[in-house]
């Protein structure tokens, strides 16, 4: 009777481990050197601050900013004029290429490094137009140079924003985030926001139901990665422009659902 309940446990484990499967849906290995794929991303381009007083020009097409070599994507800032700015670098998005409501999305990545960096991984609602922060925004990592090592992310509403005083946030210590790549994960269901480094959670955020001012996350959303310089975050500390060019390297995504 043991032996057929313990067969009996193990069958139920198998099961929900195999409900528990998800499929990958889209992906990039980053296989083809040169400029990014175009069937699976688009830029961002401008050099207005972005909202932050960031002090990077975003280029498009520039592979000195945003190019795939040798199987990886590298994004790298530089201090150089560009237009108004004195730094360029790169911002990729999904938005029209890849939009996603719940799944989960894996970045394996490693970090630039350097006080006035601002590299981040997050997602924006693939509305028409965006109202921030309204429409919501999931930050998967974010590292600000002046605080080497720590991982942040954070999900931000309506209800639930910095400049309120309310933000949702979390942060994880990972100190070789500079020197080796590292597996930056979002799992995002109906019910709960939730990230994590190489498989272990660090941040939650849960739905509840209080409706769209603390969860507009039940609609697409797209990918963004990109490295910032300065800001209203990333350069509280001052930039330090003897570390640059800098790099974001990244060596796949890959998003399930």
């Amino acid at each position: 009777m043991r032996r057929l309940f313990l067969s009996l446990i193990s069958l139920f484990v198998i099961a929900m481990a195999n409900a528990q499967q998800k499929k990958l849906v889209w992906s990039d290995e980053f296989s083809v050197n040169g400029l990014p794929d175009s069937a699976k991303w688009n830029y961002d381009v401008g050099g207005h601050g972005w909202g932050n007083n960031e002090l990077q020009y975003y280029t498009s097409k520039n592979t000195r900013n945003a190019r795939v070599e040798k199987g990886f994507l590298i994004i790298e800032a530089h201090k150089e004029q560009t237009g108004d700015n004195k730094y360029s670098s790169a911002r990729l998005v999904t938005k029209g290429k890849g939009d996603w409501t719940y799944g989960r999305i894996e970045v394996r990545a490693k970090l630039p490094k350097g006080v006035g960096t601002w590299p981040a991984i997050w997602m924006l609602a693939s509305t028409p137009k965006i109202t921030w922060p309204d429409d919501g925004e999931i930050d998967i990592m974010e590292h600000v140079g002046y605080n080497q090592g720590t991982i942040h992310a954070s999900a931000h509403t309506k209800k639930y924003f910095h400049s309120i005083g309310t933000q949702k946030t979390g942060t994880v210590s990972v100190p070789d985030c500079s020197e080796t790549f590292h597996v930056y994960m979002l799992e995002w269901d109906k019910e709960t926001i939730k990230m994590f480094v190489d498989k272990k959670p660090y941040f939650t955020f849960k739905n509840e139901h209080t409706g769209n001012e603390a969860w507009p996350f039940d609609k697409p959303f797209h990918l963004l990665l990109n490295i910032a310089v300065g800001g209203s975050w990333g350069g509280q500390k001052g930039v330090d422009e003897k570390v640059y060019p800098q790099q974001m390297i990244v060596d796949y995504v890959r998003v399930y659902q």
